[in-house]
């Protein structure tokens, strides 16, 4: 099948609720053979994935707020305009860093985070007595979370 462009309208595009996180796709896996993806995802204060790795790459970029990234062993509060690119296997983890909710840009490749994103909206309704089954998610995607460094 061959690729064909995709525009996604302010508005538009699969939106999920993932713990306390709004994600919503730019470009979805199956509109790039699964090369790459695209999501913009809010983040509410102290919301967001705890520390964890997985095999494929990811990239980030700040377009609105403050967002606390931990990247290895280091901690910083990124802002507006910043880059952030994870390789696989690197220990990672990020949250909104103010009262106000930031907004950034999520590149996966290949592209994988959003079947798990997929996942968590599905089977993660109850929170707390569903949030035991995030580990067992994240294993089914290659995601294995870590305790903090």
């Amino acid at each position: 099948m061959a690729k064909q462009s995709v525009v996604v309208k302010s508005g538009e595009g699969t939106q999920l609720s993932v713990l306390g996180c709004e994600v919503r796709f730019l470009c979805e896996p199956g509109n790039t053979d699964r090369n790459f993806s695209l999501m913009e995802v809010v983040l509410p204060k102290d919301q967001g994935p705890p520390p964890h790795d997985h095999p494929w790459d990811e990239a980030y970029y700040v377009v609105e707020g403050q967002v606390r990234f931990l990247l290895g062993t280091e901690e910083t509060i990124f802002t507006s305009g910043d880059f952030i690119y994870a390789p696989g296997g690197t220990l990672h983890a990020f949250q909104g860093a103010a009262d106000q909710p930031a907004r950034v840009l999520v590149f996966d490749s290949p592209a994988t985070a959003g079947d798990f994103f997929k996942d968590v909206d599905r089977e993660v309704k109850i929170i707390p007595d569903d949030l035991r089954k995030i580990p067992e998610i994240g294993l089914r995607h290659q995601l294995r979370f870590q305790p903090s460094p």
